[in-house]
């Protein structure tokens, strides 16, 4: 009797470690961040269309910097009364929204 109640005991309990278990779940997070590679330019290298742009769509603007991408596209940081923001145009001075 004992021997029955011994091996009953092994085997309930040996039963219950595969239930105790938890599944295993690896998760991959891939974040990729495509973005135009800028590269400073000189004030004055940047077109008099984007520069008369902005002028006229920002008469109080102060151009500060100036990039340039390969495809010629601009990237201006722009200074008006107390704010800075980055506004992006065509090499004809056509504003681009990104």
């Amino acid at each position: 009797m004992k021997n029955l109640f011994l091996s009953a005991t092994i085997v309930l309990g040996s039963l219950t470690s595969f239930a105790a278990t938890s599944a295993v779940s690896n998760t991959i997070v891939k974040t990729i961040s495509v973005e135009d590679e800028y590269t400073e330019i000189k004030l004055e290298e940047v077109p008099t269309a984007v520069t008369d742009a902005l002028k006229k769509a920002y008469p109080e603007g102060v151009l500060s910097k100036a990039y340039k991408n390969a495809k010629s596209e601009y990237k201006l940081e722009v200074t008006v009364g107390d704010k800075v923001g980055s506004l992006y145009a065509n090499a004809d001075g056509t504003w681009i929204k990104k």
